[in-house]
């Protein structure tokens, strides 16, 4: 009798690992080969480990990628004393800050950010070079570059927060530091520091494509996973040869969504959602400063900010206009008062008779005295 399989109730069967597809002249480049089988990874997905291709862009990228991660490591350990238990504790808080606002785009000296432009130039190197592997690897294997062009959306934004937009501002110091919880900081401060950056019409389009991404792989995942008794999951097939699973989705997502999305065009979707989420992100950075500087400002004057309706009465007394200016009497004089002399002048200081008078608690009495107080 046949049993119907899902992701939850896999059979694996376990086989020679599968090397893959051939390519021209690199089968010696491959790592851990031929591949291993993993019992818990085919729990949840594949169960084959390897083989990897690392080539020399890829042994380049992680490298570099390494020297990054050290320098920014022993920067915070520095930080704490070269303390490793001080370092775990306080690793939230721990930062590779840029230089101060007065290094502008000089090569700041050491101890002033020297260590943080050092690391940010070994982490680009890093992540450019593995975009290349990325893309060479794909035109090797003869398949389109959508996943490195995806990649470049996320670079794109990478770049702006830390080098682009520095550079149109004059200063390192306006990128992001290198922390947990510092950089964290810096996106509330920096959002604060620009007039909010909730009415930067990007940065909306941003939220909206980063949602909109969540929701449709999400829809996706749940779709595929509805109609996996019905061959759902054969996504291939299902394009070139549309069966049952796939008519249902398409007719379901009419019913719900009100918009037809096909077994091919759900991943176009869902690849435009994302690599606009960071395009646009980087987008609304670059020109925050640059362009706009108060973005609560530039709301209003756009009709993006609400009017707020006022919420006090109005006086029962009207209030004439400059009744309650006061007329700017300049800065103070250093001669002294009228009538007084200093202690170092010829005269006597002048006195002065004050009447005092302090009612007596419990009776109708006053005490009153005259007292003669010194002006």
């Amino acid at each position: 009798m046949a049993e119907f399989q899902n992701l939850l109730t896999p059979i694996q069967v376990h086989g020679p690992p599968d090397p893959g597809v051939p390519t021209e002249h690199s089968e010696r480049n491959r790592v851990l080969g031929p591949g291993s089988m993993n019992y818990l990874l085919g729990k949840i997905g594949d169960a084959q480990i390897g083989p990897f291709y690392l080539g020399w862009l890829g042994v380049l990228s992680l490298l570099f990628g390494f020297a990054a991660f050290e320098i920014i490591g022993f920067s915070m350990l520095a930080s704490v004393n070269w303390d490793f238990v001080e370092f775990i504790r306080q690793l939230p808080w721990l930062s590779l800050d840029p230089p101060p606002p007065e290094v502008g785009l000089s090569i700041p000296a050491f101890g002033q950010g020297a260590m943080w432009l050092l690391a940010g130039f070994f982490l680009t190197v890093s992540i450019l070079l593995w975009w290349y592997r990325m893309y060479r690897r794909a035109r090797q294997l003869k398949m389109g570059t959508h996943v490195a062009w995806a990649f470049a959306s996320a670079i794109f934004l990478y770049l702006v927060l830390g080098f682009f937009r520095p550079i149109l501002m004059g200063s390192w110091g306006e990128a992001v530091p290198f922390g947990i919880l510092s950089h964290l900081d810096w996106t509330a401060a920096f959002s604060l520091r620009y007039g909010n950056l909730f009415y930067n019409p990007f940065h909306m389009l941003s939220i909206v494509f980063l949602y909109g991404s969540a929701v449709l792989f999400a829809m996706h995942g749940a779709t595929i996973l509805a109609t996996a008794k019905m061959g759902g999951e054969r996504e291939i097939d299902q394009i070139t040869d549309p069966g049952t699973a796939a008519e249902r989705t398409m007719v379901f997502w009419r019913w719900t969504m009100g918009f037809n999305a096909n077994m091919e065009s759900i991943h176009r979707w869902a690849w435009w959602f994302a690599v606009l989420t960071t395009l646009t992100g980087g987008i609304g950075i670059l020109i925050t400063g640059p362009v706009v500087d108060n973005w609560y400002l530039w709301g209003q004057k756009h009709g993006l900010v609400p009017q707020y309706p006022d919420v006090y009465e109005e006086p029962l007394v009207p209030v004439q206009p400059g009744e309650l200016d006061a007329p700017y009497m300049g800065a103070p004089s250093a001669a002294p008062l009228p009538g007084l002399e200093t202690m170092e002048g010829a005269g006597p200081v002048p006195q002065v008779m004050m009447d005092v008078s302090i009612p007596i608690a419990g009776t109708d009495q006053v005490l009153t005295w005259d007292m003669e107080v010194g002006r």
